[in-house]
């Protein structure tokens, strides 16, 4: 049993280490079974001390942070963005931690379920106590629960909720309103660290010295590894005195470990090298290294609601139903049509000659004819095409004013409609500019004096028009607000695909598809004037081929009175409204015959 253990120990030390190396993308972390030490490396020793389930979630979550950390985390712009004010620095390190665990959540599903099981340990784990007043908590604890819940979206346990309850309302006041934008710029160390440290140095709220005393606790990963191998280093010495103490501790190891099937767990974990260019393939933004952008801090986010009152929506909205008057059996015939398409791949399908299931009523005559034969089991095999998401992108661009922002909006609206009667959540978003000729961007480019080839120029309106997760109802108001005088203004295409892949990857359904409503090529003058000619489309040429050949996100356009094929591989091209029914169902209908991609 010891040398099973022992070998189990070593493989999951090869697999942890393996993971870490793709993960990271440091191909120069080595199997180690000892380390000096000064390495503060100090996770690989702590396999040898593995004795519990909970020991190996913690450890798998570790060994993710640590590689996310490496991957994602540059410590020169760490450094300087530090706070000035000692208290805020253990904050500061928590939100960094923060920003590159949920960057490796977004890339990965299996790290994400790793941090979430471990967090849910830690808070489980921690004893209840007597809480009654804001000075029982400490202030850096709470801030480590406030960052779960709103930014990892963990649902905290009521004991943590109650100590998060004494500090919410501080945190709500000052950093409630820059989430969306901290969200934004996750990928952005530079932005998002200098974002939150001026944050954190306006809270004014925390008491110097009791961050300074609780910020060793937070750190004892980091202050406890040469303690953790001095023990280390105790404990070979104490095996090595006494033989008989080192035989109990791998017996007692040993049962928990046999116990706990840790064979089977290296399977999930079992993740070769030769996977490595499948995961760093799932970055999108390394297509952003000939791709510049002179400034996104006047970029925004918004959601459609955000964008009039309430009057003027419902005003647009009605302006819309009248053109919709003559395409409402046409919501009820696609619906019906597509529906029936999708039903039609679930026609029961069976696993025959099984020995549980369903008794096979069709072999009953061996029976008859041969007693001895053994009777013949039947199971019904899982479908899960209705697990899907579909993000319907449109252009807000000023060239769609008119009739194709009018068609775009209407199929919006019946695709809505349509899909969420066969099952299928939607998504759709809209992309534009704030201002003509540049606005605040280029601004700022000319009080700095015109450098050269600034890339994109201009400042960003990406609009949520309505989410994956609400009903077309909620947001039926929302679509008539592409009617909007002044809305639509130029289209930078590139950026606003990307955005919405990073919202789609992180979506749970196993189908994610990604349609693209536009008439044509990006067109941005500011941006044009001064960098080359073909500067957007080349930059929306090799976002569109990234999603089509590295990622398993379906993508497809249609082109509103223009052809787009030269952008996208599944394009067509529709110049009037009533092409829609016929052109929506047979685009969607070979997305859903084709099998998903794998690389």
């Amino acid at each position: 049993m010891t040398v099973k253990i022992s070998s189990l120990k070593e493989k999951m030390r090869q697999a942890l280490n393996s993971t870490k190396r793709v993960i990271s993308e440091d191909f120069s972390i080595i199997n180690e079974k000892r380390i000096s030490p000064n390495d503060k490396r100090s996770e690989i020793v702590k396999i040898e001390n593995l004795s519990s389930p909970e020991d190996f979630i913690r450890l798998r979550a570790e060994f993710d942070t640590s590689a996310l950390e490496k991957k994602f985390s540059n410590k020169k712009i760490f450094n300087d963005n530090l706070p000035n004010n000692p208290s805020c620095k253990a904050l500061y390190t928590m939100a960094e931690k923060t920003r590159y665990e949920l960057l490796g959540c977004q890339m990965l599903r299996g790290i994400e379920k790793n941090l979430s099981k471990n967090y849910y340990q830690m808070m489980n784990a921690k004893k209840e106590q007597k809480i009654n007043a804001k000075e029982d908590v400490m202030a850096s604890e709470a801030f480590e629960l406030y960052l779960l819940k709103n930014f990892q979206k963990i649902k905290l346990n009521s004991f943590s909720e109650k100590k998060l309850s004494f500090w919410e309302k501080d945190f709500d006041k000052s950093i409630k309103k820059h989430i969306d934008f901290l969200y934004q710029n996750l990928e952005n160390q530079k932005i998002y660290g200098s974002k939150f440290s001026e944050i954190l140095q306006n809270m004014d709220i925390f008491d110097s010295e009791e961050i300074d005393e609780n910020k060793e606790e937070l750190n004892d990963e980091s202050n406890d590894t040469s303690s953790n191998e001095n023990d280390e280093s105790d404990q070979e010495d104490k095996k090595e005195s006494s033989p008989k103490e080192e035989a109990e501790s791998a017996t007692d190891s040993d049962y928990s470990l046999d116990d706990y099937n840790l064979d089977e767990q290296l399977d999930d974990i079992n993740l070769s090298e030769e996977n490595s260019e499948q995961i760093i393939k799932k970055s999108i933004k390394d297509l952003n290294l000939d791709y510049k952008i002179y400034t996104n801090e006047f970029d925004e986010i918004i959601k459609a609601e955000n964008l009039e009152n309430e009057e003027e929506s419902i005003k647009l909205r009605k302006n819309l139903d009248q053109q919709l008057i003559g395409f409402h059996d046409i919501v009820t015939k696609l619906a019906n049509k597509l529906q029936r398409q999708l039903l039609a791949r679930q026609n029961r399908s069976w696993n025959f000659d099984l020995e549980e299931g369903l008794l096979d009523s069709s072999k009953l005559t061996r029976i008859i004819i041969d007693p001895y034969n053994s009777l013949s089991f039947k199971k019904e095999k899982d479908l899960d095409f209705k697990d899907t998401v579909v993000t319907l992108l449109i252009d807000n661009s000023g060239s769609m004013r008119g009739r194709p922002i009018t068609i775009a909006a209407i199929c919006a609206d019946i695709l809505s409609r349509t899909l969420e009667r066969c099952s299928v959540k939607v998504e759709i978003l809209g992309f534009t500019t704030k201002n003509w000729k540049g606005g605040q961007s280029r601004e700022k480019w000319n009080r700095e004096n015109k450098p050269k080839t600034p890339g994109r120029l201009n400042d960003l309106r990406h609009i949520i028009y309505k989410g994956g997760d609400n009903h077309w109802r909620q947001a039926k108001n929302n679509l008539g607000l592409m009617l909007k005088e002044g809305l639509l203004k130029e289209n930078i295409d590139g950026e606003a695909i990307t955005w919405a892949y990073n919202r789609l990857k992180k979506r749970k359904e196993e189908r994610k598809i990604l349609m693209v409503i536009s008439d044509g090529a990006p067109v941005d003058d500011s941006t044009l004037s001064v960098n080359s000619g073909d500067f957007l489309e080349k930059h929306l040429k090799k976002t569109v081929k990234f999603i089509e050949e590295k990622t398993e996100i379906e993508i497809l356009a249609i082109g509103i009175g223009h052809d787009v094929s030269r952008y996208y591989n599944k394009a067509i091209k529709i110049t009037d409204v009533n092409e829609l029914g016929d052109v929506m169902i047979s685009q969607l209908s070979s997305l859903f015959e084709t099998k998903r991609k794998f690389h």
